[in-house]
């Protein structure tokens, strides 16, 4: 399967430029690579070169492997499954160390770390059981101390140590406080630690444990080689924090700053607030195409908090734009065709505009009207990442389907589904409120959800998406496709692997319709979430498409939309919507639309904002960010980036 990057455009020329330049703003030095699967296969080369060239009988013991859990290291595993098959390597003399476990817990429940790491890795490779170290998160209470001092000092002094961080730089369950002298302990997990393990556990904070054992920052630190890893832009913050700020118990992972040997993986989207990405000109020569010199304008405003007219060449200068003035000066002129190349992705006509001039246009006037296909990862992500688009196109006359690639089930609320039952019940449609009740008390948590209450939750999902379309007057029977795909169907967090059958239910609906302009997700913020999944396999699709002679699609242009969490830098977009305040409105009132959604829904992440106040919060910064450049002021934006 394929995994999906974002596109290039210009940026810094690595090719022959020393190491020591490249990493000149790292305190621990950083690898880019282009996604989580190609930098996991990189980590795992480096594991297993490490196992094969150790020498057990000159060290009279058996190689010491550190490992994490949690999502971050999930391809890593499958890899080094892969390469034990493949008979690449063997762990008959490793001996492994995670670095923490839930407490209490047991072993064989499904969402401890200890039943986790086995499915995924220990019970598929030749590791002898007896030489697998994970906590104990059943060693009584009156014992832990003793037991947690004696897995410290077992654990000292590991070979490799390889663990992913997470979104506020914490490392296994030390998180903000801890020390750089920390030792395996018992901690007490606060609250936003618990919401964001909750996930392993239906979404129930009740059932998700207060407390963890994990290892310490000190005997982290005792590895001879440490290995940290971060995918998906949530953790961006952290990344920079991590790799370019001070040393900071707020941010437990960047004491290894001062470790002899460690470095940190990152795929782009965890490291786009690096130096060498934001500004890659402080760094070295740049490749200057027209998106790249856009990216370099618009941060050197943010720099000296100016509109593009107003730079000088002073500016350019005080601020590492020698180059850019060197190839592509004078400054005026730079910002005259920045200004203007600006300017031209700003367009009410997201369909294109007829019998219009569209040579500046970010969308062609032909033809009109257009069929458009918007896919839509969960049931409410059409309207929250670009609702004011889709309305405009609508309006606008253009024929317009959306595709709801998975159901959304696991993201309904259990008393969302009473309430509804209740609701039938009151209006005589039968009353099945007490089975439905015992159903949900019999769930177990961390195990999948039973199939009639997921195909209850999907019903509400759909009822929500299909209100919310004709809100603003779509034909829902006959412009909304609900997918399902079958990926997402694994009744709980952790999905089924992408497969052919995603693909082939999208490919179906593509030559159904045959459309004109196709929006997908493109904001990337977990690596193995649902967004990234379903853009990877509506792009399969395409290609396959393609290499099937489906030659229309040749004609048929791709946009990108972010999430309620993130949006596009104005260096990388192609096309920005305005939207006026009652367009603003208009897209809320849709939203509104999706009433489990609101307030309890289950997976909502760190932010307490409900869904509709982050959509509108970033529409209008966007529109403020191209009003300080020099634009026009706009209540809101919703902008795109054109997939070539």
């Amino acid at each position: 399967m394929k995994h999906f990057s974002l596109p290039k455009d210009g940026g810094l020329i690595e090719a022959g430029l020393p190491k020591d330049i490249l990493h000149g703003y790292d305190k621990i030095y950083t690898e880019i690579y282009e996604d989580s699967f190609v930098a996991s296969s990189a980590v795992a080369e480096e594991v297993i070169t490490a196992i094969n060239s150790f020498d057990a009988a000159a060290a009279g013991r058996l190689f010491k492997l550190g490992l994490t859990t949690g999502s971050t290291p999930t391809q890593l595993y499958s890899i080094l499954v892969d390469a034990y098959k493949a008979g690449r390597v063997s762990f008959r003399g490793v001996e492994i160390f995670t670095i923490d476990e839930y407490y209490p817990s047991t072993s064989d429940q499904m969402q401890s770390r200890n039943y986790r790491l086995h499915s995924a890795l220990i019970d598929r490779i030749d590791i002898l059981k007896e030489n697998v170290h994970i906590p104990d998160g059943s060693v009584p209470q009156d014992k832990l101390f003793d037991y947690c001092a004696a897995f410290d000092k077992s654990a000292k002094g590991m070979d490799l140590l390889v663990i992913g961080i997470g979104e506020n730089g914490q490392v296994g369950f030390n998180e903000a406080g801890s020390t750089a002298g920390s030792r395996t302990r018992a901690v007490i997990l606060p609250y936003s630690s618990r919401k964001r393990q909750s996930h392993n556990f239906n979404g129930d904070l009740k059932s998700t444990p207060s407390s963890a054992i994990t290892m310490g920052i000190h005997a982290m630190m005792s590895s001879s080689r440490v290995i940290l890893m971060a995918w998906g832009e949530k953790k961006s913050e952290a990344v920079k924090n991590i790799v370019e700020g001070t040393m900071d118990t707020q941010c437990p992972a960047s004491f290894f700053q001062e470790h002899p040997n460690a470095s940190l993986y990152v795929d782009e989207t965890a490291g786009e607030l690096l130096t060498r990405v934001v500004a890659p000109w402080k760094i070295g020569a740049c490749e200057w195409t027209r998106k790249f010199r856009r990216k370099a304008v618009v941060w050197l405003c943010n720099e000296v908090d100016k509109p593009i007219l107003k730079l000088t060449q002073n500016d350019y200068l005080q601020n590492s734009l020698g180059e850019l003035l060197d190839l592509y000066g004078p400054f005026d002129k730079i910002n005259i065709e920045v200004f203007n190349d600006l300017q031209h992705t700003i367009t009410g006509w997201p369909g294109g505009k007829p019998d219009a001039d569209d040579s500046t246009r970010p969308v062609a006037s032909t033809p009109f009207p257009k069929k458009v296909l918007i896919f839509s990862p969960h049931p409410d992500d059409d309207v929250i990442s670009m609702g004011g688009t889709f309305i405009r196109l609508v309006d606008q006359g253009h024929d317009v389907h959306v595709a709801y690639e998975t159901s959304g089930n696991v993201a309904v609320h259990d008393d969302v589904v009473l309430q509804q039952i209740d609701a039938a019940a009151e209006l005589g449609y039968g009353d099945n409120f007490t089975d439905i009740k015992h159903l949900i008390e019999e769930k177990v948590p961390g195990e999948p959800e039973p199939r009639e209450l997921l195909s209850l939750k999907a019903a509400i999902r759909r009822s929500e998406a299909k209100a919310a379309v004709r809100s603003f007057g779509l034909n829902a029977k006959k412009n909304a496709h609900f997918l399902n795909l079958p990926f997402y169907e694994s009744g709980g967090v952790t999905k089924f692997p992408r497969t052919q059958a995603d693909v082939d239910i999208i490919k179906a609906l593509i030559r159904e319709i045959r459309p004109d302009q196709i929006y997908m997700a493109g904001d990337l913020a977990d690596p193995h979430g649902t967004h990234r999944v379903c853009t990877e396999a509506a792009l399969e699709a395409i290609e396959q498409l393609g290499e099937e002679g489906e030659s229309w699609l040749e004609q048929s242009h791709i946009w990108l939309y972010r999430g309620a969490w993130m949006e596009w830098e104005l260096g990388r977009v192609d096309m920005a919507v305005p939207l006026s305040p009652d367009e603003v409105v208009e897209k809320r009132h849709a939203i509104y639309r999706h009433l489990s959604q609101k307030d309890i829904v289950p997976f909502p992440g760190d932010d307490p904002r409900e869904f509709w106040q982050r959509a509108e919060e970033r529409n209008a910064n966007t529109a403020r960010q191209y009003d300080a450049l020099g634009m026009a002021e706009y209540q809101a934006m919703e902008v795109f980036v054109k997939l070539k």
